[in-house]
């Protein structure tokens, strides 16, 4: 069998197998050897990063929008130091090396998988052996940036958006929206409480409608694509026409969102809520009326 590849275990700090900056994150490489061998060495490399990759097509030209950032390594040897010569042997068995590393107190973004960008936060075991190819191992840890109510007074800054729009073809009138929520920031299995007051002065009947869609930013060599996702709707009661109505509805964020990413500067990743009033009949048109207000989806670590 030879000598297998280092495996890598580490110890969650709480249930949710979360990390945040000053977490000291606390494992162990396990190495097993079949027959005595030389080792040029035995390392863990702790590393955080950000990377956007995806091409486009122009005529017959392929372009590639590629950008990295790279906020911390940090690098531990087991076996052989950095500037030291030779090899050393290791006897047959299984040998399992200690590691700590802390997380670095620094603004970081939370860990995060998109369609063509990524945010990582990486554990990376590699042994050398002279003559014959590395051999890895590799495991993610899930960082989160920590929610700051009190040092970021933006998150408590609340959201207006408002809209007036003359109603067209067979249907006359106006229709007006002012929409409000209280705060910026949120936490998952909160509550969003939706403050909006309609004045449907139209000939219709209206109903409003309310959407969190989550919206992605990668951007790369002067260039951004985004790309956008709906994630809750729902429907409000109707509101008859010549009647102005204050309406509250209160969503109730799911416990899976995953957090806002404003501090990086390749990838961001928001939640938005969008409230519309439309006016509907089977088998004719329809119209909407949008407003749109930003909001954003943190975390606290106890």
């Amino acid at each position: 069998m030879g000598t297998r590849p280092p495996r890598i275990t580490y110890d969650p700090v709480n249930e949710k197998n979360t990390f945040v900056s000053g977490d000291l994150v606390a494992g162990r490489v396990a190495l097993e050897v079949a027959k005595e061998c030389q080792i040029d060495s035995l390392l863990i490399k702790f590393k955080g990063k950000a990377e956007v990759l995806w091409t486009e097509r122009h005529g017959q030209t392929t372009v590639v929008y590629h950008s990295k950032d790279k906020y911390f390594s940090h690098k531990h040897y087991f076996i052989r130091g950095k500037d030291v010569k030779g090899t050393s042997v290791v006897s047959p068995g299984c040998h399992v090396y200690p590691f700590s590393f802390q997380v670095p107190d620094q603004d970081m973004p939370s860990s995060f998988k998109g369609s063509v960008g990524k945010i990582v936060y990486l554990l990376e075991a590699k042994l050398s052996r002279s003559m014959r190819i590395a051999k890895k191992d590799s495991t993610k840890i899930n960082f989160v940036t920590k929610a700051d109510f009190i040092g970021d007074p933006g998150l408590m800054t609340p959201q207006h958006d408002s809209k007036d729009k003359k109603m067209k073809f067979f249907t006359s009138g106006t229709v007006a929206m002012d929409v409000d929520i209280e705060k910026t920031g949120f936490l998952q299995g909160e509550g969003l409480k939706v403050l909006a007051h309609i004045q449907n002065n139209s000939s219709r009947e209206i109903k409003p409608k309310y959407c969190v869609y989550q919206k992605h930013s990668f951007f790369a060599n002067g260039k951004r694509r985004v790309n956008t996702k709906d994630l809750i709707k729902e429907v409000g009661d109707p509101i008859p026409p010549s009647a102005s109505e204050k309406v509250t509805r209160v969503i109730t964020i799911p416990h899976d969102f995953e957090p806002s990413i404003p501090n990086c500067s390749i990838i961001k990743a928001e939640y938005r809520l969008r409230v519309s009033s439309y006016s509907i009949r089977p088998g004719d048109w329809q119209d909407e009326y949008v407003c749109f207000v930003l909001m954003s989806l943190c975390t606290i670590c106890l």
